[in-house]
């Protein structure tokens, strides 16, 4: 994921910040535990096609 893109995206939820996650190529939202695919290159930011992510997989993110 580009750089510059990922600065430019935000949480659809509640606008708060996403991190990248290169081994499971999602974008997470640590305020909302939601993961949201990227397929093909392109960041799916529809909160319907989100995973819920754990609490114990939110605390391991950096």
């Amino acid at each position: 994921m580009d750089r510059k893109t990922l600065e430019l995206l935000v949480c659809p939820v509640c606008k708060g910040k996403l991190i990248y996650q290169r081994s499971s190529d999602e974008l997470i939202c640590k305020a909302d535990r939601l993961a949201f695919p990227v397929r093909d290159g392109i960041p799916v930011m529809l909160e319907e096609e989100a995973r819920e992510i754990s609490t114990e997989e939110r605390d391991n993110l950096k």
